[in-house]
């Protein structure tokens, strides 16, 4: 099992909107390539009053179909959440391999 894991971080004056664009656009666009199994989105819980950061982790059966996600959906999706939200959203991306 490979987790594909996305950190963002969002600017409180679009967190709301974000989290609901997120949930009901993002996140299915994302599961309607057929490249994953499941998602989750949480909530990561900072010391820092008023941060909003969330990962969403998308599990998929192999590094194969991750490979191929991230060249022929990614870019696209990216570009998608760049065009519509900019600097306001800061995400970075981490590759998990599920052990046991």
């Amino acid at each position: 099992m490979v987790i594909y894991n996305v950190t963002c971080t969002i600017e409180p004056d679009i967190a709301g909107e974000w989290l609901q664009w997120m949930k009901e656009v993002h996140i299915p666009e994302v599961m309607a390539t057929g490249m994953f199994i499941s998602s989750e989105m949480m909530r990561v819980i900072s010391e820092q009053a008023g941060e909003h950061t969330y990962a969403i982790q998308y599990r998929c059966a192999s590094h194969e179909k991750l490979a191929e996600y991230r060249s022929q959906y990614a870019p696209e999706l990216m570009k998608k959440t760049g065009d519509k939200y900019g600097q306001k959203v800061l995400a970075f991306r981490t590759v998990l391999e599920k052990l046991s």
